[in-house]
């Protein structure tokens, strides 16, 4: 008997003990219940109950949790049918509130995202819908969010995994994207097409100028070198009738000064010049021509008597 008494007061204790010592893990928060009623909220690590009086309520995760929303047809306000699914994520910031403020957290929370999916998409056409697929995300996020506020929970994503169109809305939608891509290709190329031809008149065009810039250039510098040779001609021509006109004006006193004997010598002079010339000619071998040899010797004679007088020839000097 009196072992039987020690094992049960073993027991007891050990119960005790087991009910009065609770350890949470980290990432979860357990509710307490008094009699059915909330009182605290264990937070992770030892706490303490007390036996009997105290029970571990609801056993909740305070991490980032994920729910995967069901897919659905929901209906476009241009009354075209959309197959949509979609993933919430959400962490429960008060526990107690999550605990007894709804009943199931999860049912509740994807009933509540099915009800706005449909809400906002059944507000919007198709190609809306189709393209502006961040503006759903970020709608739905901020409507479900307020409403879960209430029960504690933080909603930090709302993400749209799918959106798809009936099949012979998809097609055309194919076939309209081809021809859209269809159109751009064509206007790009006409686009391409005049702006080559723009450059091509530009380029012609610039040519042209460049051309007729050099033209009148030229034009400008030729008529420079023709002004230039004919005032270097004329200065030659001036020059040339100067000295003829000194030339002209020796010969003129020299005539005077001695008379027939100064002509006979200056056409003497000429006629030797123009033998000259007729011999030292490349295609000239053999010349023949009248000549008065009186007329010859007069002129010579002439010549001698001119040197005499003017003192080339000296008196009774001969050479050897």
């Amino acid at each position: 008997m009196e072992l039987a008494a020690i094992l049960v007061l073993v027991a007891l204790v050990l119960i005790t003990l087991f009910l009065a010592v609770r350890t949470v893990p980290q990432g979860e928060q357990w509710t307490v219940e008094r009699f059915g009623r909330y009182t605290r909220t264990l937070q992770p690590g030892l706490n303490l109950l007390v036996p009997y009086v105290d029970n571990v309520g609801k056993r909740l995760s305070m991490k980032e949790e994920l729910l995967d929303v069901p897919e659905q047809d929901v209906i476009t306000r241009d009354n075209v049918m959309v197959r949509t699914d979609a993933v919430v994520f959400f962490q429960i910031l008060d526990a107690s509130a999550a605990a007894y403020e709804v009943g199931n957290l999860a049912s509740a929370i994807i009933n509540l995202a099915i009800s706005n999916i449909r809400t906002v998409i059944g507000g919007m056409e198709l190609d809306d819908v189709l393209t502006r697929r961040d503006e759903i995300n970020k709608r739905l996020l901020n409507a479900i969010d307020e409403a879960t506020e209430a029960w504690g929970v933080k909603v930090t994503r709302v993400e749209i995994r799918d959106l798809s169109p009936p099949p012979d809305i998809a097609d055309s939608m194919a076939r309209q994207m081809k021809a859209e891509r269809d159109k751009r290709a064509e206007i790009l190329e006409a686009e391409g097409a005049k702006q080559s031809a723009v450059l091509k008149a530009e380029g012609a065009k610039q040519a042209a100028v460049l051309r007729a810039e050099g033209e009148k250039e030229a034009a400008i510098r030729a008529a420079e070198g023709r002004r230039e040779a004919a005032f270097r001609d004329a200065e030659a021509r001036e020059r040339a009738a100067i000295a003829e006109a000194e030339a002209t004006r020796v010969v003129s006193e020299s005539i005077g000064a001695h008379g027939v004997q100064a002509i006979q010598y200056f056409v003497a002079q000429k006629y030797v010049d123009s033998l000259k010339e007729m011999a030292s000619a490349e295609n000239s071998k053999i010349i023949m021509m009248p000549l008065e040899a009186s007329g010859i010797l007069g002129s010579v004679s002439g010549v001698t008597e001119l040197l005499k007088a003017t003192g080339a020839v000296g008196t009774g000097k001969t050479g050897a």
